[in-house]
C-alpha cells in the first residue's frame, strides 16, 4: 500500500468518523469507487486488510484509521 494511498484511507476514515460517529463501520471497498480503476492496489489493500489483519468484511473506522496511522 503507497504511502499517499495510506494517507486518502486516513481522510476517508475521518470523513467518515465525522459525518457518522466513531461507531461508524467500513469494509475496505469504503476506499475505492465503484469501477475497479487499479486492480493491483485494490488488491495489495484487500491482502492488508483480510491475509495480514485477519479483519472482519466491516471494522470500526477508528480501528482502521489508528492501524493506519501505526504503519506509517
Amino acid at each position: 500500500m503507497t504511502p499517499v494511498f495510506r494517507q486518502k484511507a486516513i481522510a476517508i476514515c475521518s470523513d467518515k468518523i465525522d459525518k457518522k460517529g466513531e461507531g461508524v463501520g467500513l469494509s475496505f471497498y469504503a476506499f475505492f469507487k465503484n469501477q475497479n480503476e487499479d486492480p493491483e492496489l485494490l488488491m495489495q489493500v484487500a491482502t492488508w486488510w483480510i491475509q495480514t489483519h485477519r479483519l472482519d468484511h466491516f471494522e470500526k473506522a477508528v480501528k482502521i484509521r489508528e492501524m493506519l496511522r501505526s504503519d506509517l
